[in-house]
């Protein structure tokens, strides 16, 4: 018999942890390769864990509600003597365990600058050492912080609460500003004036940690209802992306009748050839990304003061799911797939979106997101970016207007079917220019749309 471990998979390059929802297999389970043995959740979806190997369930390592980082072990397994592993023997263990901890351990280093030796031996998420780091917390100082996780671990509920009560040792910004100006010799600038009377202990940068919602006081008659795990991730994740991208939105309105004519003249047929519907969201991804080809700038991802400019075109789709929540799957290489590819593709990460039954890669690696807030009768809208991308693109509702046509033989009024798209973007590498040609040219490729394409 081999045993090997099952790790927690990679979720995503901006998702490094995840929480274990549920346990489907219990130890002493046989477990087939493929068989779901846990369900885990992140801030972009509920996802079953499947097991590479087939064998007995001997260990599980953390329980429900644990918040585990990626590529770290949560089960073993013991195999079968000539399965193909990545555990190896029970005496080669110590050699996946030490695979498994050399990225933490690069991780750390790169996270929190010229760490001290840790005394307390007690492992630290990578959201937590994020937030030390942005609050000038070093190790000696988190290693005091009482954890109130799995092991005593720290988690982020403990240091957010640790940042709150070092706010009650306020220092001046004055003072701190006089302090900075003295030791690095700089002039200080005159204007503006901004008065703030107090701030964190560690104050270069104001996080947004620091920033206090107003005080809600509850009148008769209100009702306080909890938010869902999944909803608090995603308000965080929004919060956490307008603090980090300068948003600018631009808006085109666009002459869509071509394809909504298409659509009309072969949606029965197509329904009845291949057993599901045509929408018009695999003409979008088309479009969306034949114009990313000529923009990439706004393909792309900003570290620290690195643009990278993304190879892949994968584009997400924001989906409502049946608890009222938004979910983005992702298609992959959409640039490789013909109209029939990426409606086959959208289709089933549509409806499996909206049970909740998307795969954690299927919702990973979105280098651009497209979401469609015409289909709640919306008119516009300007959406958040989804990091770590730096734009979305959002389209309205199709509405027939009277429109002022240009002819050979002069100016006519025609009723057309017409629709708003707007584009948020990263002011910081998409600038208004950019940003507007590249929406011009999605908005060119929709309009010029053949009416007597098949599919």
């Amino acid at each position: 018999m081999a045993l090997v471990e099952l790790l927690m998979p990679k979720l995503g390059e901006s998702v490094t942890e995840a929480t274990i929802l549920e346990w489907l297999k219990k130890e002493g389970d046989m477990i087939a390769e493929e068989d779901s043995v846990l369900r885990i959740a992140t801030d972009k979806v509920d996802s079953d864990v499947p097991s590479p190997y087939s064998g007995l369930l001997t260990k599980i390592l953390f329980q429900v509600d644990a918040v585990v980082s990626i590529l770290t072990p949560i089960a073993l397994i013991e195999t079968e003597p000539n399965a193909a592993t990545t555990g190896g023997s029970t005496d080669n263990r110590s050699q996946v365990v030490e695979t498994v901890a050399q990225p933490q351990k690069q991780l750390l280093q790169a996270t929190i600058e010229q760490p001290k030796p840790s005394t307390a031996n007690r492992f630290y998420s990578p959201l937590v050492l994020n937030i030390a780091r942005e609050e000038g917390i070093d190790m000696n100082e988190l290693e005091g912080i009482e954890g109130t996780g799995s092991e005593g671990r720290v988690s982020k509920k403990d240091i957010l609460a640790y940042v709150e009560q070092r706010k009650n040792a306020p220092v001046s910004i004055k003072q701190t500003v006089k302090e900075q100006v003295a030791d690095e010799q700089v002039a200080p600038i005159a204007q503006p004036q901004i008065q703030i009377q107090t701030v964190s202990a560690t104050p270069a940068v104001i996080s947004p940690t620091t920033i206090k919602p107003p005080t809600i006081a509850l009148q008769e008659g209100d009702e306080v209802v909890q938010m869902d795990r999944m909803r608090r991730m995603i308000a965080e994740h929004m919060v956490m992306s307008k603090h980090v991208s300068p948003h600018v939105t631009s808006f085109i309105e666009v002459d869509v009748t071509n394809m909504v004519l298409w659509r009309n003249k072969i949606k029965d047929g197509f329904k009845k050839r291949e057993g599901e519907n045509i929408t018009f969201t695999p003409v979008f991804v088309e479009a969306v990304a034949k114009a990313l080809k000529k923009f990439p700038y706004v393909n792309a991802s900003i570290d620290g003061t690195n643009v990278i400019l993304r190879k892949n075109i994968n584009i997400g789709m924001a989906t409502a799911t049946n608890t009222g929540n938004l979910i983005v799957s992702v298609i992959k290489n959409a640039d490789y797939k013909n109209l029939m590819g990426l409606t086959k593709e959208i289709n089933d990460l549509a409806n499996r979106g909206r049970i909740g039954k998307l795969k954690p890669d299927e919702t990973q690696n979105g280098t651009f997101t497209l979401t469609n807030v015409g289909s709640v009768g919306s008119m516009m809208g300007t959406p958040i970016i989804n990091q770590p991308q730096v734009a979305i693109l959002a389209t309205g509702i199709i509405k027939k207007k009277p429109v002022v046509l240009e002819t050979a033989a002069g100016d006519v009024i025609a009723i057309r079917h017409m629709m708003f798209m707007s584009l948020s973007y990263d002011h910081r590498i998409v600038d208004g220019a950019i940003g507007g040609r590249f929406l011009k040219e999605v908005a060119d490729l929709l309009e010029a749309f053949d009416i007597n394409r098949e599919v």
